[in-house]
């Protein structure tokens, strides 16, 4: 399926096509209702889905199924990834003929006490995770490693993804490369969620004896962030400033892309810019990002699968389901690696 145009947004959801190039591209100048960027990002998501078959059978009881996502609604659309993966795991649980329902910023009061199951998108402390296993002993998290506490969990396979970004900059000759990262707490604040590509990106950098901390740089994944973090890089490193950055998620790239533009910086000539989730916003900034392809729909639907399997199977024992990702890479970095997927 053909990614979807501007046009077809813009149609979709009744806008002009400024109107959604400025909403893709975080312009907060704009003046949009949260209702209309709310549907243009949504909308922007839905058409670069592509269709699942559906399974012939259908269950005997309509299971219902609480999703509990960490972020609130206007958070959500600040850092599409998370939304991505509702959105495919609210198709899969149609596809399956299960009643889904939503829950924002771990709002444990808003779900259905005769609940069958939970799957919680996001990162839990273990408070959290312990009030979550209260409501039914039939838990998938996503985006969160609670195998070793006994929970179904679908990861992203981060240390592979770094390790090829790492390795397409290092076959590009550019040796010197630095990192945005982000760091962010759970919603009760009693846990610190540190980055894992950071430590990915360490050890991959140190195995070529070429971990510089000077290039490393934490935001809190928001695009003002990305802005702000690349305007600190180059104002502290001057003609310094690597060949190449990787940044480890689509909004924080987005807004480094903004600052070197600002600071007429040229992109992919003069610094290579890598971020991670390809994510809608990757393909209409300027230029188009080059970025680790995850499969947001794959970790939703995983997910709801995880819990069809231990509803009907009566399984106990806990898995754990690891996604790989794809290095994609589009006109923010040079040259492509034969190893490498090229998509326009």
């Amino acid at each position: 399926m053909m990614a979807a145009t501007l046009k077809d947004i813009a149609q979709s959801v009744g806008v002009s096509l400024a109107t959604v190039s400025r909403v893709l591209n975080y312009d907060r100048t704009l003046s949009v209702s949260e209702h209309t960027r709310k549907q243009i990002f949504e909308v922007a998501e839905n058409l670069n889905y592509t269709k699942l078959k559906r399974r012939p059978t259908m269950p005997d009881k309509q299971l219902k199924i609480a999703i509990v996502q960490w972020y609130s609604q206007t958070k959500e659309l600040d850092d599409l990834y998370y939304m991505s993966i509702r959105l495919g795991l609210e198709k899969r649980g149609e596809q399956r003929h299960f009643l889904t329902m939503r829950t924002f910023q771990n709002d444990l009061s808003a779900i259905d006490p005769d609940v069958d199951a939970i799957i919680a998108i996001g990162k839990f402390s273990p408070q959290q995770v312990a009030d979550l296993a209260r409501l039914t002993p039939n838990l998938v998290f996503v985006d969160h490693d609670q195998l070793c506490h006994g929970y179904d969990s679908v990861v992203t396979d981060f240390e592979f993804a770094v390790r090829q970004v790492v390795d397409f900059f290092w076959q590009q000759g550019q040796h010197r490369i630095g990192l945005l990262h982000g760091t962010e707490w759970t919603t009760d604040k009693q846990l610190e969620v540190v980055d894992p590509r950071l430590k990915a990106f360490r050890q991959a950098m140190q195995a070529r004896d070429a971990y510089d901390p000077d290039l490393v740089f934490a935001g809190d994944y928001t695009n003002q962030s990305g802005y702000q973090q690349m305007k600190r890089a180059i104002d502290q490193l001057g003609d310094q400033l690597p060949q190449a950055f990787f940044v480890t998620n689509d909004p924080m790239a987005a807004g480094a892309l903004k600052a070197l533009r600002e600071a007429q910086i040229q992109v992919p000539e003069q610094v290579s810019l890598i971020g991670f989730n390809d994510t809608t916003i990757a393909k209409y900034v300027f230029p188009e990002l080059s970025t680790v392809h995850v499969n947001t729909e794959l970790l939703g639907s995983t997910a709801v699968d995880l819990i069809e399997n231990r509803l009907q199977t009566g399984r106990t024992t806990p898995q754990r389901v690891t996604v790989g990702t794809e290095l994609i890479l589009r006109e923010s970095t040079q040259a492509t690696p034969a190893s490498a997927k090229t998509t326009k």
